[in-house]
């Protein structure tokens, strides 16, 4: 623990983590300590660990990401260039436009007049290549889904093939936090980039002795299971964008009453909870994923066994 100093306690914790991260034993994108944690090795109060992240966030050494917690930041990138204006712009450019405004500001920001003066053209301009706002955001899913394609060759097995496809859309929605809101399990788009995803997932169950409608079930629930937690992940880029405050602050701003409502004595199990699962949505969802795919295995062995003849 750093000496007593007359240095209020919030700065000396974030003078102690800055000095981490200048010493190079904590690096870009590596996991500060989080409040809990700060307040267990300085023995300090919850607000007080929130201030110290955010006198670290205010220095812009860290930056928090939703579900992956607060982050060493890495050294600040050149600013967002202007695009050189554009008489004719492409699809293409107008899709990747869009999509740079909804990672950094969400989807709510993109509009067809918004795009049209990232790119410095006028906004009628635009319709030229994209018919409306709808079309716009199916080209910018279509431009999100080719960043990062599915194999040409499966790997081998039906299991590491679910794997590799509900990891594959895990990673579309940490890059774009915006991309999970856009996705409908009742009313899809058809956008064939994110079809070829369910195309997938059918081939790897066909075969299992699966009926048509536990494979379409199964085809719609792992999906379903990464998207789900993915929207926690936009819900929290939503609510930092617009309070300012991250999950860490927001916590902490609330740790009295939670406290109190543990000293009921009602929530026994849930008050002797350590971890904290939603600040690891990471861990979370290979936990999902892991004992989804345990049940499936386990059920489609039950199968294979009742089906064998008796002798």
């Amino acid at each position: 623990m750093p000496p007593l100093d007359d240095e209020p306690p919030y700065r000396r914790i974030a003078a102690a983590i800055q000095q981490r991260i200048a010493c190079g034993e904590l690096r870009p994108g590596d996991q500060v300590p989080s409040t809990r944690e700060i307040t267990r090795e300085w023995g300090v109060a919850m607000a007080t660990a929130a201030k110290a992240l955010a006198e670290l966030r205010n220095a812009e050494l860290v930056e928090t990401r939703p579900g992956a917690g607060t982050l060493v930041r890495a050294p600040a990138a050149a600013a967002r260039r202007p695009r050189t204006p554009a008489a004719a712009p492409t699809r293409e450019r107008i899709a990747a436009a869009g999509v740079e405004v909804a990672d950094a500001e969400g989807a709510g920001a993109v509009s067809m007049r918004r795009i049209a003066a990232e790119l410095g053209v006028a906004p009628m301009s635009l319709y030229r290549h994209v018919a409306n706002k709808d079309e716009l955001l199916r080209a910018m899913l279509r431009a999100v889904f080719r960043e990062r394609p599915l194999p040409e060759t499966p790997p081998r097995g039906w299991r590491a093939q679910l794997e590799l496809v509900c990891r594959l859309q895990w990673e579309l929605f940490r890059d774009h936090p915006w991309l999970a809101g856009m996705l409908s399990l009742t009313r899809p788009m058809p956008v064939p980039e994110a079809m070829a995803h369910t195309e997938w997932t059918l081939r790897a169950l066909e075969g299992l002795g699966l009926s048509r409608v536990e494979t379409a079930r199964e085809a719609l629930a792992l999906p379903a299971m990464v998207r789900g937690l993915a929207l926690s992940r936009e819900f929290e880029a939503e609510a930092e964008g617009s309070t300012g405050v991250g999950a860490d602050q927001w916590w902490a701003s609330r740790q009295d009453e939670v406290d109190s409502v543990f000293a009921t004595g009602r929530f026994p199990l849930l008050a002797r909870l350590e971890a904290d699962p939603a600040g690891d949505l990471d861990g979370t969802f290979e936990h999902a994923l892991t004992r989804s795919l345990d049940g499936l295995e386990a059920h489609v062995r039950r199968a294979v066994s009742a089906a064998r003849p008796v002798r």
